[in-house]
């Protein structure tokens, strides 16, 4: 691997005179030092590389330079006017001291040390143990001042190399360093990632200082970047619609209730612990609960919706925080634990001064005696009012359902997943259908474990899937099985009858009470059952007791053999489930178009094992429209719901920039999404 050399590469070929003069009268552990110095140079060299693509991970550098190399980089130093090193190393704490005294880097690991996680730990400590070893020279640059040709090292003009802390995984080796204005904290230094180099800008006054821009985090606080978080995962919001006036109404013509709907997923706690090894990429304080949660409130009250769709919210964590946060922030909440011995859940909250609750309804996907349903995944379905201020008038605005689930993730088990969604989807069409038969504005939002365009993707977006024969880790398109020899297939039909629900996503028939199901029989119709043939017939097996059960009834003379038929209704219709294929009717589209057209990338909503993927939507209610071409996406426009606009998500190389998630500006390992809506008001 080539790294760009300075001016005079290759000038000496002689050999490096003044690094071994120096090694004769500092010793070994000057001279280690000076070559960490070469390779830390080397490092922000190729950091400050236009190159857009070098090979390898340039956050690492391998120990042993050539001559030639040695001599560039130390001449270009020169150059740059980086020779000036400070001048006491008295003041400040150990790993500062260290620092300051030589400006120099840590020895880095070699290649194979790399490769190999298992002893991440160990040259980690090499590294702090070389470190340490330079706190005990004071200025072991002194001599140089002697050198024939060379400056006196004053002064603190030279730029100064400080640390930051880095993945050490292999799929990090591309993240660019980030530049920091001051020292890490000890408990960052402490961390046993890999330390990467960058150049440091000048000092700024304490008070001029960038402010992390979380009030309240403590000793959480992570050390002050020169390019905040905040700047790096920058959102725009997108605004499709005009402004609406002070009272959330559209000033327009055909006046509106507008609202902003938000999902996201919190990451439980209890599955960061469960599955560490997803975010060894994080220093551990941000993965601390009482710092997430302080990042979570400060979205919340920094995007203010009217509507909250949360998943994976974590039981403890939602009764005794989240819950009466939200109380305080005007939010009415309802929650639904995960089945089994799960600890998280989902929850729907909402602002109790724009919306009155009609009807909630818990989804529970887990069926005892199901193998297709034997997970204990959740959704929850609220049947909003918009309240409208009563300084506007008589106005009215119909009901809003809003739906909130998490489906399954194993990439596997596509069968399950549709099964769950179009459970979902029944109870959402029982919720939501108006007495005329048509349905409510619907609002569906969740981590459905799903990307754009997989087949679970379209079904919901086209209504309509031909699922027989269909392999089923290729519903979901989170992963590429085809190379398996065994591969689990889709059978018609998909569900058993006995769940309830057609090949339409809908109940076969709707719920009755008891006792308007109980029929009703006169007196002379029971008679007639007292001497029919079965009334007649000894029961096999009934013990002979004389006196009491050896008698036999005689029918009179006349009397029917046979049981008279009743008046029965009609019989509950047929629905045949052998086609294959499922459907539903109402009509959703997504509020995101999945893809970045500035960019030219795929927009991100989560990035497991460091792979950015899109699984977390907002879906809404529209009208579909003629479209030719059936092979084509299905096109919708706005109906009784109207989207005016959306946050922007992010790309990949954006979130890697930004060490991934979760980090320190974001406390989850999936982005939320936000969205606004308008709602049409009519006149009485």
């Amino acid at each position: 691997m080539m790294y760009p050399a300075g001016p005079g590469s290759g000038d000496s070929p002689e050999g490096f005179p003044e690094q071994q003069r120096l090694q004769t009268q500092i010793g070994d552990c000057t001279a280690r030092t000076l070559d960490a110095f070469f390779t830390c140079r080397k490092n922000a060299l190729l950091a400050k590389s236009s190159s857009p693509q070098v090979e390898g991970g340039f956050a690492m550098a391998p120990r042993g330079l050539d001559q030639e190399e040695r001599e560039g980089l130390l001449h270009q130093w020169r150059e740059e006017g980086a020779s000036r090193l400070p001048t006491s190393v008295n003041e400040g704490p150990p790993l500062e001291k260290g620092l300051a005294s030589g400006s120099l880097a840590l020895l880095m690991a070699s290649p194979e040390e790399q490769r190999d996680a298992a002893s991440e730990d160990k040259w980690s400590n090499v590294q702090l143990s070389d470190l340490r070893a330079t706190e005990t020279l004071e200025e072991p640059f002194s001599d140089l001042a002697g050198m024939p040709g060379e400056e006196q090292l004053e002064g603190v003009d030279g730029t100064v190399w400080t640390a930051v802390p880095m993945q050490a995984g292999p799929q990090f080796a591309d993240c660019a360093v980030l530049p920091v204005g001051t020292l890490a904290t000890e408990r960052w230094g402490e961390d046993p990632a890999v330390v990467a180099w960058s150049i440091a800008p000048e000092s700024v006054p304490e008070e001029e200082a960038p402010v992390w821009p979380f009030e309240g985090l403590g000793q959480l606080q992570p050390p002050p970047v020169e390019i905040p978080y905040h700047e790096i995962l920058w959102r725009e919001w997108e605004d499709l619609s005009v402004q609406p006036d002070p009272q959330g109404l559209d000033s327009g013509e055909a006046p509106q209730f507008q609202f902003t709907v938000m999902s996201y997923n919190i990451l439980a706690q209890d599955l960061v612990q469960q599955s560490s090894e997803l975010y060894l990429h994080c220093h551990p304080d941000i993965l601390n609960w009482n710092y997430r949660f302080s990042n979570l409130v400060q979205e919340f009250q920094h995007w203010d919706p009217d509507i909250l769709c949360l998943q994976e919210v974590q039981e403890d964590h939602y009764w005794g925080q989240l819950e009466p946060t939200l109380r305080m922030m005007g939010f009415t909440c309802f929650y639904k634990r995960r089945t089994g011995y799960k600890t998280d859940g989902c929850a729907v909250c909402y602002k109790h001064t724009r919306f009155q609750l009609l009807c909630v309804s818990p989804v529970e996907y887990f069926r005892p005696g199901l193998e297709l349903l034997n997970r204990d995944n959740v959704g929850l379905i609220l049947l909003l009012q918009p309240l409208i201020p009563e300084s506007l008038g008589q106005i009215t605005v119909g009901p809003l359902c809003v739906a909130n689930t998490h489906v399954l993730y194993n990439p596997r088990r596509g069968d399950v997943k549709l099964a769950q969604v179009a459970i979902l989807l029944a109870e959402v069409d029982k919720v939501a259908r108006l007495a005329d038969g048509s349905y409510c504005p619907i609002i569906l939002c969740g981590d459905l474990n799903s990307v754009p365009d997989s087949p679970l993707y379209n079904f919901i977006r086209s209504g309509q899937l031909q699922y027989q024969g269909m392999p089923a880790w290729k519903v979901s398109g989170q992963e590429d099985f085809s190379h398996q020899l065994y591969q689990r297939k889709l059978l018609t039909p998909l569900w058993p009858s006995s769940l309830g629900i057609t090949d339409s996503c809908q109940y076969i028939t709707p719920c009755h009470s008891k006792r308007a199901e109980r029929r009703k029989y006169d007196r002379d119709f029971l008679l007639h059952f007292r001497f029919c043939d079965s009334a007649c017939q000894r029961p096999v097996g009934l013990v002979l007791i004389e006196g009491v059960t050896d008698a036999r009834p005689e029918r009179p003379v006349g009397w029917s053999q046979s049981v008279p038929e009743a008046d029965i209704p009609d019989p509950e219709p047929f629905f045949p489930r052998s086609s294959g294929t499922i459907q539903h009717s109402l009509n959703l589209t997504s509020v995101y178009s999945h893809f970045l057209p500035q960019q030219g990338r795929p927009e991100v909503t989560t990035m497991p094992l460091g792979l950015g993927a899109t699984v977390d939507y907002i879906f809404f209610s529209a009208e579909p429209c003629e479209n030719g071409h059936r092979a084509s996406r299905r096109l919708y426009r706005d109906g009784a719901l109207k989207l005016l606009g959306r946050l922007s998500l992010l790309s990949e190389d954006v979130l890697w920039a930004a060490n991934g998630l979760p980090n320190p500006f974001c406390s989850s390992d999936h982005l939320c999404l936000l969205a606004s809506f308008g709602m049409e008001v009519t006149a009485p």
